[in-house]
């Protein structure tokens, strides 16, 4: 197998393909640079490459010199290639198996391949790389020890508002691809949910020339975006800051907010959380919140 000038494989690591093995190569996102060698000794070595596009991947193959035979593999036929691969790793060739970009798996195709492999018994080989939902995270600036990835958003409104919605409470950065013709809108319902304050994070393009990262809020996300006409082209991974847990002397009572509610009708929004806060006990702070959201649902 062709190894790679000037680079030699650290003591007692085998870099060798093996009979029999499914690799799950992760390629560029943008850079073509960002591919690591071993993936490309994998690459260069496998009996063949199931690949999501084999026009996308061309590029990358033609880059590093790739000659090795490819397998269309994607959402419209992977159920049934995937039993021709594992009859071909079961006969003890190896395959590398690759989407168009990023790491094999996260929101592209593969698990139907990825499954029959493992029950049949057949060793999985992850090579990791690039991914673009990891790569936003760690510069986003918002809380990586915990997160949630859901991936592209539903396409209709009204879906989204119910994702969001049961989103709303969740303490883990949230994470979500989306595309450029939908970007726009999809921002346009996180400010209907999300509080005003909620931070975003907007990665755009990432590791390509144009690539942006910017910090937002909620409430103003929609004109970030209107104010720059490229911000509404690219690849786009959206990342909004988990809910700040709720501590239980912030929660109101039902006669605290029947209160509240009664007071908002003559008074301002200030006079009526200080009334509140004096009549019951309650925090000033959490019913001016309040006062704050229910004059904006109202438009009193």
């Amino acid at each position: 197998m062709e190894k790679i000038p000037g680079r030699r494989p650290p003591k007692g690591q085998n870099t060798q393909t093996e009979a029999g093995l499914l690799y799950l190569v992760a390629t560029p996102i943008g850079n073509l640079e960002d591919l690591s060698f071993h993936a490309l000794e994998v690459l260069k070595g496998v009996d063949g490459i199931a690949c999501e596009d084999t026009r996308h991947s061309r590029p990358l193959f033609d880059h590093y010199g790739i000659d090795r035979p490819l397998i269309a593999l994607h959402e419209h036929n992977e159920d049934r290639i995937s039993k021709g691969l594992v009859d071909r790793l079961l006969a003890g060739d190896s395959l590398a198996l690759i989407s168009d970009a990023g790491t094999p798996l996260i929101n592209d195709p593969g698990f139907p391949l990825v499954r029959a492999a493992r029950a049949k018994g057949i060793v999985i080989r992850p090579i990791p790389g690039p991914c673009a939902l990891i790569a936003a995270l760690s510069a986003s600036g918002l809380a990586s020890h915990r997160f949630a990835f859901e991936g592209f958003p539903p396409r209709k409104s009204a879906a989204r508002l119910t994702l969001f919605e049961s989103l709303k409470e969740d303490p883990r950065t949230l994470i979500f691809y989306e595309s450029s013709h939908r970007v726009l809108e999809t921002l346009v319902d996180v400010a209907k949910i999300f509080e005003a304050d909620r931070r975003v994070v907007i990665a755009r393009e990432l590791t390509k020339r144009f690539e942006t990262i910017l910090e937002t809020t909620a409430g103003d996300a929609e004109a970030l975006v209107l104010e720059a006409s490229n911000m509404q082209r690219g690849e786009f991974v959206l990342l909004i800051e988990g809910s700040a847990p709720r501590r239980h002397e912030d929660t109101l009572s039902k006669e605290q907010e029947r209160i509240l509610n009664i007071l908002l009708q003559a008074l301002s929004v200030k006079t009526a959380a200080a009334m509140t806060a004096e009549i019951t006990g309650a925090r000033r702070e959490t019913l001016y919140r309040e006062a704050l959201r229910i004059r904006g649902e109202t438009g009193a």
